[in-house]
């Protein structure tokens, strides 16, 4: 498409369409004509109507109106479903770190987002790092004498990925994150993985790997099957609970001595989650880590348009269902049908019911289904 300047309501419109077609891509191509798209609606946009008129609220529903976005898709940035309404409805302002959430994820002006209202002061770092200190202290990995700065101190000086973090944190990565508690998870994470003696082991074929893993899923003791299938492969597993400041589902982190470790939070706890999130981390292990980047993040409730997580989103669908069996469900599907793609592909019904729910944003189909509850029984218990 041909850029030009906006000079009628026609423009306009068809400037919107545009945008809202380059809602996702991930090329940087496309990146950059919706940049440049977005840049001349707004200046269009303030030419036909007053800033001070505009409340935050309907600055988040316009953006939601060209992207296509629901209240559902809101939270991994405002947090709840009643928080996503009160900012809807005007009955609460966004706070400093919703503000910079919105604007980092999804390129909403912080001058329309900031209007001439009261806003509720930021979550202080200090309050959710003192918080991640104690839960720190109950998991056993912080000295008796220690804080959470000598905890993070001792940490990066034995694991070099915690001291690369704020340079290779990825954009999947929640804007509303407490630097502190997210350093001190990973540090916790990597403390963890120390204790497992591993060696380093070269996958020739990924793809076959991945497959194998994902069909562990409907063995009765997968838990087991999981930890000693990776540990064959020379990977780590790491359980850690997410802390207070932190929005993750998991990472993928280089040990000291190289060693790939993938952790894993279970935060949402379901099956379907946890394979997903799982075969996720294991294509950021064998793909993307590198001397370079040796932490990736994830919060996958949130939108990210760089390259290597749509790529280890795709290798994580496939290697769980592969493409040629899922393209016989769609919409209309049964739940029979969407059983039986689970069992051509060998897995647990839970990946494909849970497969349903994202891609049709149904969450009310299967919902018997998806394991709710039966991860942290198995990986957590008490």
């Amino acid at each position: 498409m041909t850029i030009r300047p906006i000079r009628t309501n026609e423009d306009y419109q068809l400037a919107l369409r545009r945008a809202k077609a380059l809602f996702g891509q991930s090329s940087q191509k496309d990146l950059d004509e919706r940049e440049v798209l977005q840049a001349l609606i707004e200046r269009w946009e303030k030419s036909q109507h007053s800033i001070e008129a505009a409340t935050p609220a309907q600055a988040i529903k316009f953006r939601m109106e060209q992207t296509g976005l629901s209240q559902r898709d809101l939270i991994p940035y405002l947090g709840s479903k009643s928080r996503v309404s009160e900012i809807l409805n005007g009955q609460r302002q966004p706070t400093v770190d919703q503000i910079r959430a919105l604007h980092q994820h999804l390129g909403i002006p912080v001058a329309s987002l900031i209007g001439s209202f009261k806003h509720e002061p930021a979550v202080g770092p200090s309050s959710s790092s003192i918080a991640a200190e104690g839960a720190l202290r109950k998991l056993g990995v912080m000295k008796v004498k220690e804080n959470l700065a000598g905890f993070l101190s001792r940490s990066k000086a034995s694991a070099p990925a915690v001291a690369m973090l704020r340079k290779t944190r990825t954009e999947r990565t929640n804007a509303k994150t407490d630097m502190a508690a997210l350093e001190a998870w990973c540090g916790a994470a990597l403390v963890r993985a120390e204790r497992i003696t591993i060696k380093k082991v070269r996958i020739s074929d990924p793809k076959k790997a991945a497959r194998q893993l994902a069909q562990l899923s409907i063995l009765p003791d997968w838990q087991d099957q999981i930890v000693a299938a990776l540990h064959r492969m020379g990977i780590v597993l790491v359980i850690l609970e997410h802390l207070p400041g932190t929005f993750l589902d998991g990472a993928a982190m280089c040990r000291g001595d190289g060693v790939p470790v993938i952790a894993l939070t279970l935060r949402h706890d379901r099956l379907d989650n946890f394979w997903f999130t799982l075969l996720h981390e294991f294509a950021h292990v064998i793909c993307h880590l590198s001397p370079d980047r040796q932490i990736i993040l994830d919060d996958l409730d949130v939108v990210s348009s760089e390259a290597i997580e749509a790529e280890a989103d795709s290798f994580a669908r496939n290697a769980l269902i592969p493409p040629a069996i899922w393209k016989q469900i769609n919409e209309e599907s049964s739940t029979e049908e969407v059983l039986e793609a689970a069992e051509k592909a060998g897995v647990h019904p839970s990946i494909a019911a849970g497969r349903w729910r994202f891609e049709h944003s149904d969450y009310r189909r299967f919902s018997k289904l998806i394991g709710r509850g039966e991860v942290k029984t198995a990986l957590m218990p008490a």
